[in-house]
């Protein structure tokens, strides 16, 4: 069959490849999304969406759609730690259901408790309402090959065994952490390989809280003599959990036998059940040593491999689908500049790298049971010596795990401080936050939220194309920035805002916001060249990496 033209090939219809071919759709770009399977998710993996993930969900219009989710909006989100099910709860953090879940002062989102195989739905039926998305199921990617002047990929129906091949500008492997687009260019992984052998087992149980006494929860830690050594979550507020038993970092095949008897111990008897599915899997702490070559870009769990505490994982990989998105569609438009799209790996590498570090510390409290804080055998018999016991190693364990429940420093803090596209202002740069996160509208930054309006947020101002924001009163026009940005044919939006709460927060007159809603320049007077500032945050101008850590520092 004669080859197909894609301006992006996209391969892997997960999440990430999801969002990027409707990032792409959204902004008028065509694309073909591949994926081998039939799309169906048997095994949900990841459940929580974050809270800068629930912001691109509003710049794309399916923030309502994923808020609407069927996963029960009043089921309580506790974390619980006991013994079993039936035997001696050791503590509590209590959370309201998503639902009722105030909105954080930062942002106008919050995060959303969504499955995947509910997220994943609603993510592919808007990506593919645009007429320039073309998705297609059972195709499986066996070779590629970067010719210079675009990729030529061969490509295989699995049901026929037909191939065919697909010509691209640009391809994109969101193919999971085996991915083959990653593997066949040769790039290898640095970190941790194995942190865990882990057993995953998706459950149905009806009447599954009438059979103990602790009430509903979304996850609970089981604790043994052993440690930590098993987790149970609501999967969808409803019939449906996954059990996962830890185990170490030696391998370890758990049998049925084995999988049984684990339910049994974590509810504290025998009861009844059914296995939708187990799916064998090693928790890894891995970053890849590159982030593309050529005309061959990775995004997602290809890039980056990470322990799921924290819910990390497939929310750094929608950031690296709005990076790399909002760069190919300057590139394919003709204003990105040559160098744009070397500026994915230079963004995106350090905030994979500290995330996954994130997790991994995460990991490391949650078996803190089994490691360096052993139960005592009092927390396991009955009695006021035993009630003490569990008070205080509980207040013990619920106090640590605050870590992982507060994440924001994580999910909306990352900043790109020392890119070669951001023109820094010469403030220092503060330290990059953990569980807490404060707003900062320093170059590299994601842009602040403040209300503009009854509903209305500063974010909602930006995602296509460049936004030039005037703040205050008597504010420089900028026409020399807009001149440049023209002369470059950049996208560039004008928005005066006169209040005083985002003048405050922004803390300059003039603010330049990127397509993916970073800060990328900022000042109290128009710049003396606008054609070098245009050139510098397009990827076309004369500042190297070097330059701007040195221009940061």
């Amino acid at each position: 069959m004669a080859a197909t033209h894609t301006p992006v090939l996209i391969i892997g219809a997960g999440p990430i490849g999801l969002a990027l071919a409707g990032d792409l759709g959204w902004r008028g770009v065509a694309c073909t999304l591949i994926e081998k399977s039939d799309g169906r998710v048997e095994h949900p993996k990841m459940d929580l969406i974050g809270v800068r993930t629930m912001e691109f969900c509003r710049r794309w219009g399916v923030a309502d759609r994923v808020r609407d989710a069927p996963y029960p909006g009043d089921y309580p989100q506790d974390y619980v730690w006991l013994t079993a099910l039936n035997g001696y709860e050791l503590g509590r953090e209590k959370f309201p259901g998503r639902a009722l879940e105030a909105l954080p002062k930062e942002s106008p989102q919050k995060r959303e408790r969504v499955p995947q195989d509910m997220f994943d739905p609603i993510i592919k039926q808007w990506a593919t309402e645009f007429p320039s998305v073309t998705l297609q199921h059972n195709t499986e990617l066996v070779g590629f090959e970067d010719r210079g002047s675009h990729v030529a990929a061969t490509v295989r129906d699995t049901g026929s065994g037909a191939t065919r091949e697909i010509t691209a500008d640009y391809m994109i492997g969101t193919d999971g952490g085996a991915s083959f687009v990653r593997e066949t260019l040769g790039i290898g992984m640095s970190g941790h390989p194995a942190l865990t052998y882990t057993t995953n087992v998706i459950f149905r149980c009806p009447n599954f809280a009438k059979l103990h006494d602790k009430g509903l929860g979304y996850r609970f830690i089981f604790i043994g003599p052993e440690g930590t050594w098993l987790t149970i979550v609501a999967i969808n507020g409803g019939d449906r959990f996954r059990m996962s038993i830890v185990g170490s970092p030696e391998k370890v095949t758990h049998s049925d036998d084995d999988i049984h008897a684990a339910l049994t111990r974590a509810m504290g008897k025998p009861f009844d059940y059914e296995i939708l599915s187990v799916l064998r899997w090693v928790r890894r702490e891995l970053v890849a040593d590159s982030y593309g070559r050529g005309r061959i870009y990775l995004a997602g769990d290809s890039v980056h491999l990470t322990s799921p505490t924290g819910a990390l994982g497939m929310n750094t990989g929608m950031q690296d689908a709005v990076d790399l998105g909002w760069k190919l569609d300057a590139v394919l438009k003709g204003w990105g500049g040559a160098n744009l799209l070397a500026t994915y790996e230079i963004e995106r590498k350090p905030v994979a790298v500290r995330n996954i570090k994130a997790s991994t510390d995460n990991l490391e409290r949650m078996l803190a049971p089994r490691t360096t804080h052993k139960p005592p055998p009092e927390v396991f018999q009955p009695g006021a010596a035993g009630d003490a016991a569990r008070k205080q190693y509980g207040d013990w364990y619920t106090e640590l795990m605050r870590h992982e429940w507060f994440m924001n420093g994580y999910h909306l803090g990352y900043r790109y401080d020392a890119s070669p596209i951001v023109w820094p202002d010469g403030t220092p740069a503060p330290p990059l936050e953990g569980q807490v996160y404060r707003q900062i509208a320093r170059p590299g930054a994601r842009a602040p939220h403040v209300w503009i309006g009854e509903g209305r947020s500063t974010l909602d101002l930006f995602g296509k194309g460049f936004v030039l924001l005037r703040l205050g009163v008597a504010t420089p026009a900028g026409d020399r920035i807009v001149r440049a940005f023209a002369a470059a044919g950049v996208p560039l939006r004008v928005e005066a805002l006169q209040m005083p709460a985002v003048r405050a927060l922004y803390e300059r007159a003039l603010v330049l916001v990127r397509p993916d809603g970073h800060v990328a320049w900022r000042a109290d007077r128009e710049p003396d060249d606008g054609a070098a500032l245009a050139d510098c945050v397009r990827g076309a101008g004369r500042l190297s990496q070097t330059q701007a850590i040195e221009r940061a520092s």
